[in-house]
Formats: structure tokens, sequence, C-alpha cells
């Protein structure tokens, strides 16, 4: 007669089993990338050893499972936000098992999301913005012998950032024939596979070709990353462009905490949508697939509309 502890490793190795064969039905059907991967892995197996410690398994889990699960997260001070992506992950995975026949009922179907506020993006100002690119200017000009390169890539980033509003792996990991395809627009393979068409402004133009020009007299003949670098990568890192970034920001006088890639990307699409852009154009561009994304940048342009009445309006302050 098998003991609780051979039955407990049987279910542990079939669970795994399980969350393998999804991850891969992710990366293959889904593009999901490492990082979506890794973040879907580590959740599942936090829910999977809940649910084991109930003498479950995943693949036999019922609602009550999932719903003590999220209880048992949201007790131990986990924010809405995080239960809320650990809910869509067990919600897919149980969608997969039943999609592939390996169960006959889905236990997710019934769960409702944990409610709380959408966190807003951190904003940047558009005078903001113009001392990061002034401050790189004037880097730029100081700069000597190897410095010079680096100076000019600065300058680039932060044009293409702010210009396209690009994830930021997007960003470093563009290579040369991507932007020297078409003079106006940067084709961008984004999350899932999906390829998207971006639109490049004349001083993001400028500002590329002046650094190309400089890369190019490196005399290695053409690169084949548009950021090149010496690590395993082959091109720039994000977290070595964010601290990169973070130092610019305070020469420019700015709180190199606020300042981050994410917070460039934010800044192109608050702005765009302030100046009046369609919200359908602005999704596109950033890439994402699904407009409800998008539209927590009207939030935010509702939230300084109502500060401004708020703090102006003579009858606003009247209590």
């Amino acid at each position: 007669m098998k003991n609780s502890g051979q039955n407990d490793g049987a279910a542990a190795r079939l669970d795994q089993r399980l969350t393998g064969r999804f991850l891969e039905m992710m990366a293959a059907e889904r593009g999901a990338s490492k990082n979506t991967l890794a973040a879907y892995h580590r959740d599942l197996e936090d829910y999977g050893s809940f649910v084991r410690g109930r003498d479950g398994s995943l693949k036999g889990a019922r609602p009550e499972h999932i719903r003590d699960y999220l209880a048992s997260i949201e007790a131990g001070g986990m924010s809405r936000g995080t239960a809320a992506r650990k809910l869509s992950a067990i919600r897919q995975f149980h969608r997969f098992l039943l999609g592939d026949g390996l169960v006959l009922e889905n236990p997710a179907t019934a769960i409702e999301s944990p409610r709380g506020a959408r966190a807003l993006p951190k904003l940047i100002s558009e005078s903001e913005v113009m001392l990061l690119l002034e401050a790189s200017r004037t880097r730029a000009e100081r700069a000597r012998g190897k410095g010079v390169l680096k100076a000019w890539r600065m300058i680039c980033l932060l044009e293409m950032l702010y210009a396209t509003g690009l994830r930021v792996s997007e960003l470093v990991g563009l290579t040369v024939r991507a932007v020297s395809t078409n003079g106006d627009f940067i084709a961008i393979r984004g999350k899932g596979g999906r390829e998207r068409l971006v639109p490049m402004s004349g001083a993001a133009r400028k500002a590329l070709t002046d650094y190309l020009r400089r890369l190019s007299m490196m005399g290695k003949g053409e690169p084949k990353w548009l950021f090149p670098s010496f690590g395993t990568a082959g091109h720039l890192t994000r977290q070595h462009f964010a601290l990169e970034l973070k130092a610019m920001a305070v020469e420019a006088g700015l709180e190199g905490r606020r300042i981050s890639p994410h917070v460039l990307r934010h800044g192109f699409a608050s702005h765009l949508l302030a100046g009046g852009a369609d919200l359908r154009a602005v999704q596109q561009m950033l890439g994402h697939a699904d407009i409800s994304t998008t539209q927590v940048y009207t939030h935010v342009q509702q939230d300084r509309l109502r500060t401004a009445v708020q703090t102006h309006h003579p009858l606003a302050r009247k209590s």
C-alpha cells in the first residue's frame, strides 16, 4: 500500500508534467516571452503546492481550492494586482487542460478577479522630456574619445523611445536592418510574435542617422544590432539602459528614481492623447492586443483635468 508521501510525490510529478505541457503551448502557440513563461511557472508552482497541501492536484482542482488560494495570498499581504496576475495564469492553465481534453470541467470559470483600482502609469511631463534631451546633447558636446559614441547612443535611444513608444526590450533589440528598410517606419515584432509598423518622427530619424554615422566610424563593418555590446546578448540590455537613463535624469536635474524607459513609453502615449491622437492609433503603435490596456492613458488625462478644475476653478475652491 502506498503511503501519503508517495501519493504526494506522484501528484507533484503529474502537476509538473501538466505545467510543462502548458508552458510549451504558451511558447509555441502564443509566442510567450521567456520572462512571461518564467512568471507563469512560478505562479503555477506556488498554486500547485497550495492545492497539494489540501490533498488535491492541479488536474483535480476545484473552485474552492482557487478561492482559498487567493484568500491565502491576500491574507499574506500580496497586492490585488499581483493576485489578479496569478489568477490570470491559473485561468489560462485550467482552460488549457479543458481544451486538451485532460479534464471535463474548468474550476476557474466562476472565479471573479480581485477588485481593485488599476494603477495609473507614472507620469513624465513634456518639459521633463525636453530637459532629458537637452542634457543628453550637452553630454555629447563635451564627450571625448570612447565616450562620444556612448553619448550619441543615449541621444538616439531617448529620441527613438519618446518618438515611438517602443517597449524597452523592443528598442534595445533592434537590428540595423530593421531601421534601414523603411525611412518612415520601423517594423517591430512584439509580444506574441505580433508585427506592427511604428512611424518615426523627423527628429528621431535625424538622431538615428547621426548615431549610425558615428557607429560606422568604428571601422568594424555594419553590425547586426543597432545598439551592439560585448555582452552575451550581443546588444545593449534593458537593465543597462535603465541605469544609464537614471544617471542621465540626474544630470538633467530630475529625480533618477522617477525616470525609466517605461515612463518614457507612458509619456509617448499620454502626450499623444493629450494632443488629440486617436485611441486606436495609439493602441496600434504601442502594440497592445486589447484596447482596454491603452484606455488607462485616458484615465490619466481625466485625472489631470479633474485636478485642474479642483485646483483652479473658483467654485471648486468653495466648501
